[in-house]
């Protein structure tokens, strides 16, 4: 056994920074850096955040008596890319550059990850790594086909747990990734049900372009002549709009709340309307999972349930009785981000797999 690799991972939300610091494995520790919406009022837009996470990330290492200096590597969330193949990418110029300027066409704090670990790697002479970013991009191109020439299906889900959770799954039952057929539902404020094949995510519903089942916080999918109507109805700006069905719709919607234990709890009270809703949510889910399954011919060897709300048994209940006849159904609660994150950048610096450069030029750019 050689000296254990100490990595810091950076996960940056929309709320939170989470952050782990890791020995080879091992968490030495593993926080959630919390923002007020007091502290995040104070920027203009999310890159203008850079500087006060990286601070934030800086003063909890402190605060649990860990030196920067001592850190073998830094692994930041990826996000704000042009579409890349799955792995590890050695966060470059370019890569950070792409990152702040949001080339993807979106906005995410996850795009500050990559920033906030190279400014880190930078300082003290050490490699900053990203790991299977959401603009990783395994699409079948019949998967991109739309109704409307030019304007095509892009990939964007949860792709750093939802290889995580498949590699993890394959190995506990002594499988190759490679030679399996998965469908795994990410389940949390967004939500990414998608179809792995021998590998590959060859299908999925898009978390930012907007599409697949409601989410505590997303409308999911809307008759889109009735989007139309919203749109031209002189109720709300474009901006207004974005957020009633990207950040403000779904149950939060409904119910002024994204907190799933309060919504059952609302149902433990006797709301039969909240029950109607719930159980519209979850239907939805799992007619995702059955067109998941259709992508992959019907040959499925297991159904796997993520994110944090599969941490909530009545939910995971209600939709395995949806879907338990295409395939076994395990749940494999929370998510494994800061892991996976970590893992990737164990890897390469072991030599077990080559990082990646990232080009800037899209895996997929049309058919035309």
């Amino acid at each position: 056994m050689g000296k254990k690799i100490r990595v810091l991972a950076i996960n940056p939300g929309s709320t939170t920074t989470k952050i782990a610091l890791f020995d080879d494995f091992d968490i030495l520790f593993s926080t959630a850096v919390v923002h007020s919406p007091q502290d995040l009022s104070k920027f203009a837009d999310i890159q203008d955040q850079l500087e006060y996470r990286t601070k934030m990330v800086a003063k909890s290492m402190a605060a649990h008596g860990y030196a920067m200096e001592d850190v073998d590597v830094y692994a930041g969330r990826g996000g704000g890319l042009r579409s890349v193949a799955g792995g590890v990418y050695t966060v470059t110029d370019l890569l950070a550059k792409h990152a702040a300027t949001g080339m993807n066409g979106m906005h995410h704090p996850a795009q500050l990850g990559s920033q906030i670990a190279k400014k880190f790697a930078d300082k003290y002479g050490k490699p900053a790594f990203i790991v299977n970013p959401p603009d990783v991009d395994e699409f079948s191109d019949v998967a991109r086909v739309t109704g409307i020439k030019g304007l095509y299906r892009e990939s964007h889900l949860h792709a750093l747990n939802q290889k995580e959770t498949a590699a993890r799954f394959c190995a506990s039952r002594g499988l190759k990734y490679e030679e399996t057929n998965l469908i795994i539902c990410h389940t949390g404020g967004g939500i990414s049900i998608t179809a792995h094949k021998k590998g590959q995510m060859i299908d999925s519903n898009d978390i930012i372009k907007g599409s697949g089942p409601m989410s505590p916080t997303r409308a999911g999918d809307l008759p889109y002549m009735k989007v139309l109507d919203l749109a031209y109805s002189g109720q709300y700006t474009k901006t207004e709009l974005t957020n009633k069905l990207n950040r403000n719709g779904g149950l939060t919607d409904y119910f002024g709340t994204s907190d799933m234990d309060e919504v059952y709890e609302l149902i433990k009270n006797g709301d039969s309307f909240v029950q109607l809703i719930v159980d519209g949510m979850i239907y939805q889910h799992a007619k995702y999972v059955g067109s998941m399954a259709a992508a992959l011919k019907g040959k499925v060897d297991a159904i796997i349930l993520t994110g944090g709300i599969s941490n909530n048994a009545e939910f995971t209940k209600n939709l395995t009785e949806y879907i338990s006849w295409i395939a076994e159904v395990v749940v494999m609660p929370g998510e494994y981000e800061l892991q996976a994150l970590a893992s990737g950048a164990i890897r390469v610096l072991r030599g077990e797999v080559e990082a990646k450069e990232y080009t800037g030029v899209p895996v997929w750019g049309g058919f035309e």
